[in-house]
């Protein structure tokens, strides 16, 4: 370092003086009505930035939060309010009222309940007594006495068809899935010529809509003596479902093809490859989709509705609350009652498996 203590005036170095920088123009403030500022203001609560006011960011994502909820909580209002009504419904009391003022009164709890009828002989679970013992007989003679409806078989209730439903959809659904998993396993690990073309053709039938078959159906049915009968809900269902062969082969893609060609050196057939390997491996999508085809089944108003007859005593669940609905002139909190026992045992199935519904769903887009 120079030390310059020695140095004569002459011989001192000369400072020069640093160049002034201009200094930075400050943009004029632009002039805003009050009107335009409290608009920003109220912009900047909610976190929205404009030219008077910067908001904040993570207020605007909370804002944007607080709006998706809403938004999500209204639509799961729309959805499941009606099914509250409905359960709410089923144990209004309407009978010696007007029909239309007893369900429109109907909010969040009925005012006219079976609780607060004060009427001998009426309970909370009247209407679903009522439903299981005289619903579908409500003709009455000048006594007083049941003497049937015309709509219906003498000898059927409603009883008889919750079991009709619950052999329409246990019979076709447990044996037509297992058909379907034995022809996704045949599309899915096993080469054969023309797999792909016929699986092809099979998908193209999925296109064609059901309804616009059903004429052919009913000639064909009545030609060898499925109408009117319990054959007609069940035998169809047990050659399986285009549909649930297609998720069970997709779902099969995404297994080792390994499995197969060691138990294949074992000396193994198709059938116990099939039966000891594929079944268990497949076994989540086999029941979720075992569960959609029950819940299919189950609702299958359309099915009994053209095929059987309505004094029949092969009727279903679905067929036979319309036919009860026509039976009923005033009092239509019974028929309510019998909706919920309809819409409740596939509303639990859905709740209790949903998990396994919607990852098997998921599972079904893997590949090998």
């Amino acid at each position: 370092m120079e030390n310059n203590e020695n140095l004569t005036p002459e011989q001192e170095p000369i400072e020069v003086p640093a160049a002034e920088t201009p200094a930075p123009e400050v943009p004029e403030e632009k002039q805003y009505s009050s009107l335009r500022y409290a608009w920003g203001a109220f912009l900047a609560f909610f976190g929205i930035s404009s030219k008077t006011h910067h908001a904040s960011k993570k207020r605007g994502k909370l804002v944007l939060d607080i709006a998706t909820y809403i938004v999500l909580l209204f639509g799961a209002f729309i959805m499941v309010y009606p099914f509250w009504w409905m359960i709410a419904g089923s144990f209004a009391y309407t009978g010696g009222t007007v029909q239309g003022d007893a369900l429109t009164s109907l909010v969040w709890w009925p005012s006219l309940s079976t609780v607060n009828a004060n009427v001998p002989g009426v309970n909370l679970f009247s209407n679903y007594i009522e439903v299981f013992t005289k619903g579908l007989q409500n003709q009455y003679d000048q006594n007083g006495n049941s003497i049937g409806s015309a709509l219906f078989h003498p000898d059927f209730n409603y009883g008889i068809a919750v079991l009709n439903n619950l052999f329409y959809s246990l019979v076709p659904v447990i044996v037509g899935v297992i058909t379907s998993a034995s022809a996704a396993f045949a599309f899915a690990k096993i080469e054969w010529i023309g797999r792909n073309k016929v699986f092809f053709f099979l998908l193209a039938a999925i296109m064609v809509p059901g309804p616009s078959i059903m004429t052919a159906q009913y000639a064909m049915y009545t030609e060898i003596g499925f109408i009117d009968n319990w054959t007609v809900m069940v035998i169809p269902g047990l050659f399986g479902s285009i549909m649930t062969a297609f998720f069970i082969r997709q779902f099969l893609f995404g297994m080792p093809t390994s499995i197969i060609e060691a138990a294949k050196i074992d000396g193994a057939g198709y059938f116990r490859i099939f039966v000891q390997f594929i079944l268990p491996l497949a076994m989540p999508a086999i029941m979720a989709q075992g569960l959609l085809s029950f819940m299919g089944c189950w609702n299958n108003y359309v099915g009994s509705y053209i095929f059987i007859r309505t004094d029949s005593i092969w009727i279903n669940l679905p067929h036979a609350m319309y036919l009860m609905d026509q039976n009923y002139d005033t009092s239509k909190a019974p028929v309510i009652a019998a909706s919920v026992v309809c819409v409740l045992p596939v509303l639990i199935l859905f709740g209790c498996f949903q998990k396994l519904i919607i990852g098997s769903l998921m599972l079904t887009g893997s590949k090998e």
